[in-house]
């Protein structure tokens, strides 16, 4: 049975290479189109590495699958120019694995920076070395590849694959354990698992070749001992590895629903604040003002008897006022001296973690905004950016500023799906066409189907100082 085992497995040879290479293409491909450069969390600043890997290993398994079927039709020295080229793939797989888990672990202690190039520098020393000087010192090519491919498996994949689950299990325990997220902390210690076995799989099983341990531990000894060839093993990592990350990287939907929660929340606090604000100056704030009035009013028509509880009413509302007014200037204090340009810039920053936003200030002098005309400026924005981030399915945003003529344009425009023939008017836009009521100013929105949307608030600065 087990030497049918055997038989298979070597007829089928090509099938299990194209397929090995097929997982870490794969895996390379959904990282790329998947990962998020502009997360907070240090893992996806660190993957893009680990997409490298995918791509590289796998383009060097499948030259396992055609450079043989290609040696039937091409000379000996184009042939072993594909097999150098394979060699370096596989190194610099390896290299992106090992700079995986470097950047997973950053930053480093002082005495410890050197780190960062570590990988760059041992495969360096594996080009200068087994590769260059290999090849003009041996007189036997294949054993000079079996060598090469040992030491660059031994230097690079087998404290590359340690390094990166290590870190990857230390990224779970320190960032993504503070998100709650108790499926995607497993998945990733899964895959945690799986770079380590990788770097066991791939860095300790090596071709058979003069030096050690690969005289003892080698692909013959190990396909001996367990039937199945080592690239079934490393398939079955891979496939692995490659299903909890694709998985993992929901995270980066749930940090973005978080984010535009964040922002969104922002927006019903501030809106609530000047609720009050105006409630208080329009209602309270007024009623006590008239209670004031009255009980002066009272206090000048008193006979001796009531004068001093009169006058004692007059101080205590007079009080009430001071504190009222004193409250309300408190709660415009946080945007009274902040100009417009520095106060929106602000927004965009907590935008650009999603997506890449772009500001034009087309302005011709210093704007003097009241402090309740910016907060409704910064609000306007705030749901304008929320909407896109949320509903247009864009991949860039662009902010412009103008003022010209007397009159002040905002333009927000989104390269998404455009609006609707006939949108139904949600929160959102509601509550942005009451700022630019309570603006004075005219609000547009020019929308092209799959082109994306621009809304633009035009507003009159003559009110302002």
């Amino acid at each position: 049975m087990f030497v049918t085992f055997r038989e298979w497995f070597a007829l089928n040879r090509p099938l299990v290479l194209f397929v090995y290479g097929q997982v870490f293409f794969v895996l390379g491909l959904a990282i790329i189109l998947q990962s998020r450069q502009r997360s907070r969390l240090k893992l996806a600043h660190s993957l893009p590495w680990l997409a490298g890997f995918g791509l590289l290993h796998g383009l060097n398994e499948w030259g396992d699958f055609f450079i043989p079927i290609q040696a039937q039709y091409l000379n000996s020295v184009i042939t072993n120019f594909l097999n150098v080229a394979q060699l370096v793939l596989l190194a610099a797989s390896f290299v992106c694995l090992f700079q995986f888990g470097v950047e997973l672990l950053r930053p480093w202690p002082q005495n410890w920076r050197w780190v960062r190039f570590g990988p760059a520098l041992l495969f360096s020393i594996w080009l200068i070395g087994p590769l260059w000087i290999g090849v003009l010192m041996s007189s036997d090519v294949r054993q000079w590849q079996a060598e090469a491919n040992a030491l660059a498996r031994y230097l690079l994949c087998v404290p590359g694959g340690f390094l990166a689950g290590y870190g990857l299990h230390r990224q779970v325990q320190e960032q993504i354990r503070t998100l709650r997220l108790k499926p995607i902390e497993r998945t990733l210690n899964v895959a945690a698992g799986a770079l380590v076995a990788y770097g066991v799989l791939g860095g300790l099983i090596v071709p058979a070749a003069p030096i050690f341990p690969a005289t003892v531990l080698n692909v013959d000894t190990f396909t001996q001992l367990f039937i199945l060839p080592p690239p079934v093993f490393r398939s079955l990592a891979g496939l692995i590895l490659a299903v909890a990350i694709i998985r993992a990287l929901e995270v980066f939907n749930l940090e973005t629903e978080r984010l535009i929660h964040h922002m969104e929340e922002g927006l019903m606090i501030s809106m609530e604040r000047e609720r009050m604000a105006r409630e208080l100056h329009d209602g309270a704030l007024q009623q006590v003002y008239a209670a004031g009035l009255l009980a002066q009013s009272l206090y000048k028509r008193a006979n001796d008897s009531m004068t001093e509880g009169l006058e004692q009413l007059v101080i205590t509302i007079n009080r009430s006022i001071t504190q009222l007014r004193t409250f309300l200037e408190k709660s415009q204090s946080t945007i009274e001296h902040i100009e417009l340009v520095p106060a929106l810039e602000t927004i965009v920053e907590d935008a650009r973690r999603l997506l890449p936003v772009e500001m034009r200030w087309k302005m011709k002098r210093t704007l003097h905004l009241a402090p309740e005309q910016i907060n409704h400026l910064m609000a306007f924005v705030r749901e304008a950016l929320s909407n896109a981030i949320r509903h247009a399915d864009t991949d860039r945003i662009e902010i412009s500023l103008a003022c010209a003529d007397g009159r002040l344009q905002l333009s927000i425009r989104d390269f998404g799906r455009g609006l609707p023939e006939n949108p139904e008017p949600g929160y959102g836009l509601r509550n942005m066409r009451d700022r630019a009521r309570l603006l004075d100013a005219v609000l547009y929105f020019k929308s092209v189907p799959g082109k994306g949307t621009t809304v633009t608030l035009d507003m009159p600065l003559e009110r302002n100082p």
